[in-house]
């Protein structure tokens, strides 16, 4: 059983969960919100984040003892999931030896499944690891587990062999999921994964594809089309290998970051054809109604994946200017993001995180934030970051991208109608993108307006945002 749906923990909720202690969500209420998400929302697999945040590293330990009834019945490891993220070494230097000590974690779960189910199910056997660039570094995972974290156990520690003192570790060993964020890892994703698999005989491979960095680092439209291309490619390296490989897709609320809510979700079945696994991060969870999200999360688990559709690598061509012209605006706009950030209301406990361009992103000397309180502070703004760098395209550029971006109309006309044209007066390079706002039909939002008009002017603060948010119904 491959999972449809995988709930996250990336905060871009406006409201806070019912059962959280405190706005900021973490340690045991996490342990409730994976709970939550198993047993009413019904979503079959949790991401649990080691990479960048403090999470308890005894999850599988606590839910078994917490809610058998519910896991007697529903095995953990079976019929659902629980997926943890690591940090990447390459990347991520101080957190290096976390990956080792999350490793280590994945037998001793497996111990504690073994007492309460009396069988072997591992509760554990992926890991996800984020910012992968080459088959090297996913090789490195799946061969220290295999060799170094299991391969321990038939060493002699003094007169007994290690696995005669604390017994057999087990699973043998595990799936590691590739998580590809930048345009060049995920434009050559199917060649990466391609060159991992070599050698190797797995039923199946899991790829994760990420929406909300690629997106803020590229723009909107560079961020769909390269994961559409993405998808094509890797449905082309599964006939060619015989291997089933089945992409995960990392949307969110807001348009700019997948545009995943409850009344959107066949729009995002039919765009993201050739995807198997979509995230249900905090704002679907908890800025709708629960029946809202219930309804929607059994929508996206009875449907069936579709083929990837196939793309043309020539429309990437047209990017090019696009991409420029974005990353000039963002530019021109970080120091006014960075301020807004400030004010953005955290959702989770985060430890100091430094990597790749979404996480801690250096643009021509400006720090900006990551992609929640990045998208968080333009929307504050009333400058949606979908509408960025629109102006290098023409309306012809605009059509053909259509063909492949099939929502970029309503995805574009929601980010309009929240766009506040005053924000051009204030930054004259957002003429450009006023005078673009003809080619779609919104309504503006007024209240939103409202808000934005007084950011704009100068006052900022917390209320304000989270106001805007709500009218949003997702923080970024």
């Amino acid at each position: 059983m491959i999972p449809r749906t995988m709930s996250t923990q990336h905060p871009d909720n406006v409201y806070i969960p019912f059962f959280a202690r405190e706005p900021q969500v973490g340690g045991e209420d996490e342990i409730i919100e994976a709970f939550y998400a198993f047993s009413v929302l019904g979503i079959e697999e949790q991401m649990w984040d080691f990479e960048g945040k403090e999470v308890d590293e005894f999850v599988v330990k606590k839910l078994l003892e917490r809610y058998p009834h519910f896991f007697q019945k529903h095995k953990l490891g079976e019929d659902f999931r629980l997926t943890p993220r690591v940090p990447n070494p390459t990347v991520e230097k101080a957190e290096a030896k976390l990956l080792l000590e999350t490793l280590e974690s994945i037998s001793r779960s497996a111990d504690y499944s073994k007492i309460f189910y009396e069988e072997e199910i591992a509760p554990i056997f992926e890991v996800i690891l984020p910012m992968t660039t080459s088959a090297n570094e996913i090789n490195r995972v799946y061969e220290l587990y295999k060799h170094y974290i299991v391969g321990k156990q038939y060493k002699r520690v003094y007169d007994v062999k290690l696995y005669e003192w604390i017994g057999e570790f087990f699973p043998e060993e595990i799936s590691v999921i590739p998580l590809f964020e930048t345009k060049e890892a995920i434009l050559n994703s199917a060649e990466l994964l391609r060159e991992y698999l070599q050698g190797k005989d797995f039923e199946y491979q899991r790829v994760f594809l990420a929406r909300s960095d690629p997106a803020m680092n590229y723009g909107l439209i560079s961020a769909v089309v390269y994961d559409k291309y993405a998808l094509f490619k890797l449905q082309e390296l599964e006939e060619l290998e015989s291997v089933s490989i089945y992409p995960i897709i990392g949307v969110g609320s807001a348009p700019f970051r997948g545009h995943l809510v409850p009344e959107n979700v066949e729009n995002v079945l039919e765009e993201y054809r050739g995807v198997r696994t979509f995230t249900i991060q905090s704002s679907f969870k908890y800025d709708n109604p629960p029946r809202e999200a219930i309804k929607a999360v059994e929508k996206i688990k009875s449907s069936k994946s579709k083929e990837a559709e196939p793309i043309d690598g020539q429309i990437l061509s047209i990017l090019r200017k696009y991409e420029i012209e974005y990353s000039r605006q963002i530019k021109a706009l970080a120091s006014s993001i960075r301020e807004i950030a400030k004010f953005v209301p955290s959702r989770r406990k985060r430890k100091l995180h430094i990597g790749l361009f979404g996480y801690a992103r250096d643009v021509n000397g400006f720090a900006l934030p990551r992609a929640i309180k990045f998208t968080a502070s333009l929307y504050s703004l009333g400058i949606p970051p979908e509408v960025l760098g629109l102006n290098a395209l023409s309306e012809k550029d605009i059509e053909v991208i259509s063909d492949v971006y099939k929502g970029i109309y309503k995805d574009l006309s929601f980010a309009f109608s929240y766009f506040n044209p005053k924000s051009a007066e204030k930054f004259k390079f957002l003429r450009g993108i006023l005078k673009m706002s003809q080619l779609f039909e919104f309504e503006r939002n007024e209240e939103h307006y409202e808000i934005t008009s007084k950011i704009l002017d100068g006052e900022i603060n917390e209320e304000l945002i989270i106001k805007a948010a709500s009218i949003r119904e997702f923080l970024g």
